[in-house]
């Protein structure tokens, strides 16, 4: 899944206006939504509606948990007349040539008897054959010919074949600061589009791929120039709601990733071959360029950057759709904003490290707050990638691990102003860990079991997906949070990039990822308790009001 990032108010408070000697803090757009036009109205609605099918496409670029799924393969024997990829798979003499597979079911993928002599492909006999193995010689036979691994003949190099999903999480990686600069610089519309049609477009042109380095460069590339596209509507879609509103709006874009993803799912059913499949998913990504004309900017984006005649119209229409009224005074308070100190934003940059290493409580978070993002992307991606080598019904798995995501962001997002953070990230953690580990022991008969507690684990991370993002920002104060919030989240791609390398390692042995999986979150679990509880408390705006969480200094008048 792709950073998120979303503004709390138009402006920080100022000293600049003063009443008396005491600041005064200057208006913000957050508290016109709230008493004036409208937390979440018609217009919202209408927004978030649209946003919701870019927001589906941002799952298509994990295709390549089909596109590149293993495939059953074994050697050429070419001894006895074979001299395809697409020979008979399982001719009557086979294990003649190949020995049994270690589990004594079928036979090796990777290894094969000598030969001593020739055959054919209708008489192939065992004497034949030494006893003597050997590995194949990048000469194989597959069970299939709808994969990657089937064109580019990839049989036997597993770690290779793991390759294009590392790739597109290092380009998500990569789109975070180019995206930012985009959506910064030329609004968050025009950022959407860009990232749309280039995840439309490299993704078609991938379909295209004449050689592996060929496909692997264009997943890098595809994820680098589009991936953004999440966190961009992510924004468009939580910065025009009220604060009452944001947790729902974050697990209802959530949901609609999880969706993106059955739908990923149900077309690898449906178009099977690879080349397809991708012709399908991303030429429906173009309707997105539509939106530059569809969809108005962000207000949050269009005051911050002066545009104040675009910001007016936009906060006019809101009033008209929603039909609410804002007033001609807050209108002009939100159009004349008071002049920051000169140098503040420089400032805080410059003394940020000094702050985080200055400040034992805020060294502690830093210390933290990634090692749970790493975790969550680390479980939450590995889950999904590994959820199609459950059973045969590949397809099928895979949409159940995705859809039942949707219940665990509802969950969360019931749970997190009943019972608090900790309890909601520290139960979805141990819940996620539990359901692990007592997968790696539930014999392989037991499909249906498997799959139960394999969807369980997915639902307690998925829980912690919607809360993370909220318990983080409360953590850290408003002059620092944007930047630690975003530390945080670039260390977390480490998980997803490591994840689509798990399903190798169950090579080894078939308990490696969950215990990895159940490890990590047991891990973030225990490191959630050491953080105080934020249900109810005031957004720090200083590091000492941060410093203070959990004191009775630090609780609203209003729970959030």
């Amino acid at each position: 899944m792709s950073g998120r990032n979303s503004n709390s108010g138009l402006l920080e408070p100022s000293e600049d206006k003063r009443k008396g000697g005491v600041p005064v803090k200057p208006l913000e757009l957050d508290d016109v939504l709230t008493n004036e036009l409208g937390q979440f109205g018609r217009y919202q609605l209408i927004n978030i509606l649209m946003v919701s099918f870019p927001i589906i496409t941002c799952a298509f670029t994990q295709e390549y948990i089909f596109s590149a799924a293993a495939i059953a393969h074994r050697c050429r024997i070419t001894e006895c007349g074979e001299d395809s990829k697409s020979n008979l798979f399982d001719p009557g003499w086979i294990l003649n040539a190949i020995p049994p597979a270690n589990s004594n079911s079928g036979f090796s993928s990777c290894s094969r008897f000598q030969s001593q002599g020739n055959g054919t492909l209708d008489y192939c006999p065992a004497d034949l054959f030494t006893t003597t193995t050997t590995d194949c010689n990048e000469q194989y036979v597959y069970a299939r010919d709808n994969s990657v691994v089937y064109d580019f003949n990839l049989g036997c190099k597993d770690w290779l074949r793991a390759l294009p999903g590392t790739l597109s999480n290092i380009g998500n990686l990569l789109s975070l600061p180019i995206t930012g600069y985009f959506s910064d610089r030329f609004g968050r519309r025009f950022s959407l589009v860009i990232n749309a049609f280039n995840l439309g477009l490299i993704g078609l042109i991938r379909a295209f791929s004449m050689n592996y380095p060929m496909y692997l460069a264009l997943h890098v590339l595809q994820t680098t120039l589009g991936g953004g596209t999440y966190s961009t509507v992510y924004i468009f879609a939580t910065e025009f709601v009220g604060p009452r509103y944001r947790v729902a709006t974050s697990a209802y874009c959530s949901s609609m990733f999880a969706l993106g993803q059955v739908v990923v799912g149900a077309v690898a059913w449906v178009i099977q071959p690879w080349r397809y499949m991708l012709i399908a998913l991303h030429i429906p990504c173009f309707l997105v360029v539509s939106y530059y004309w569809l969809l108005s900017d962000s207000v949050r984006w269009q005051l911050s950057k002066g545009k104040f005649a675009e910001a007016k119209a936009s906060l006019e229409t809101v009033a008209r759709v929603n039909k609410k009224q804002i007033s001609e005074k807050s209108m002009n308070a939100l159009l004349n904003p008071p002049t920051l100190p000169p140098n503040t934003e420089g400032g805080d940059k410059v003394n940020l490290i000094k702050a985080v290493f200055k400040s034992r409580v805020l060294l502690g978070r830093v210390c933290t707050t990634p090692i749970w993002w790493v975790t969550i992307t680390f479980v939450y991606y590995g889950l999904s990638i590994n959820s199609v080598g459950l059973s045969d019904t590949v397809y099928l798995n895979y949409i159940f691990t995705a859809a039942v995501e949707i219940p665990g962001f509802v969950t969360a997002s019931l749970l997190l102003g009943k019972i608090g953070r900790k309890p909601t990230l520290t139960g979805g953690y141990f819940f996620s860990a539990a359901c692990n580990i007592a997968f790696i022991f539930i014999p392989q008969d037991l499909s249906t079991l498997r799959l139960v507690l394999f969807l369980l684990g997915k639902f307690g991370i998925s829980m912690v997906v919607t809360s993370l993002y909220l318990f983080t920002t409360e953590l850290y104060p408003t002059q620092y949070r944007h930047s630690l919030l975003g530390f945080s989240s670039m260390v977390g791609r480490i998980g997803a990039i490591t994840a689509p390398l798990t399903p190798v390692l169950a090579v080894y042995w078939h308990g490696i990822p969950s215990a990895m999986f159940a490890g990590m979150a047991i891990l973030s679990g225990i490191l959630v308790l050491t953080q105080p509880e934020t249900l109810g408390t005031k957004l720090p705006d200083t590091l000492e009001e941060a410093e203070a969480i959990g004191s009775p200094e630090s609780m609203r008048d209003h729970k959030s």
